[in-house]
């Protein structure tokens, strides 16, 4: 009997080890497989650029600040006079033709056309058309004022057209204020030196449809970064007009 206790006491230690071996024993570790790559479609390759990357800017044509700036030497003009032809069509030719003609106080003929520029109406001129006479691109004196004071120093600007009647046309009307706004400021003209014919002499002209004070008034927009013009120097002498 006491050996029989003795086996079992002697066996004991081996079931304690054996029931700890399994309680402390840790779950089987399941290793995942890994997660397949994302698919995504499949994209077009980028095709190379054929042309250069970079490309020059086009150029762009800047109108000069005064598009009419003679050759001659400048007078000193301080007047500006405004005219109608008081007709409903005229040109730089027909009017030549016409001054051609007549003779002043001293039976001398006239040189020609006597305003330095004309505008058309789109009746023998284009609409709206600016054109310089031989006496703008000359420098020479007018024939246009009736007055010497304002044919020695006054640009003569005559519109195509009888005011009389109607106004002038659109065109017409932006022409003249961009021609007066550049003359104003290239040659330090004031807007109360800008009149019309009838102001330096009895006559209706340029008419009552004209709005002077509004084209008087006119002035020029200049470039960006431009600066104003200095004083041009002048003629010493003025000749006295022949017409």
């Amino acid at each position: 009997m006491k050996g029989i206790i003795m086996c079992c006491v002697a066996m004991l230690p081996a079931f304690e080890i054996a029931g700890c071996t399994q309680r402390n024993s840790l779950p089987p570790v399941t290793i995942n497989s890994p997660a397949p790559a994302p698919q995504y479609p499949t994209q077009a390759a980028r095709p190379e650029p054929t042309g250069p990357l970079f490309t020059t800017p086009p150029t762009i044509a800047i109108e000069p600040q005064n598009p009419w700036k003679p050759e001659a030497e400048v007078r000193d003009w301080q007047y500006i006079v405004i005219h109608h032809t008081a007709s409903s069509s005229g040109s730089v030719e027909s009017i030549h033709e016409l001054h051609s003609k007549k003779k002043d106080k001293a039976g001398n003929s006239w040189l020609g056309i006597g305003y330095h520029f004309v505008i058309g109406n789109g009746n023998g001129m284009p609409d709206g058309a600016i054109e310089p006479t031989f006496r703008w691109r000359e420098q020479m004196h007018g024939a246009h004022a009736g007055n010497n004071e304002y044919n020695q120093k006054g640009i003569g600007i005559c519109l195509v057209g009888n005011f009389e009647n109607e106004p002038p046309t659109e065109a017409q009307m932006a022409a003249v204020k961009k021609l007066v706004g550049v003359l104003k400021a290239e040659y330090h003209i004031s807007s109360q030196n800008v009149q019309g014919h009838r102001d330096v002499k009895a006559t209706a002209c340029p008419g009552k449809y004209f709005p002077m004070s509004e084209v008087a008034s006119a002035v020029d927009l200049p470039a960006m970064s431009a600066t104003s013009p200095p004083k041009p120097a002048h003629k010493a002498e003025i000749e006295l007009a022949q017409e």
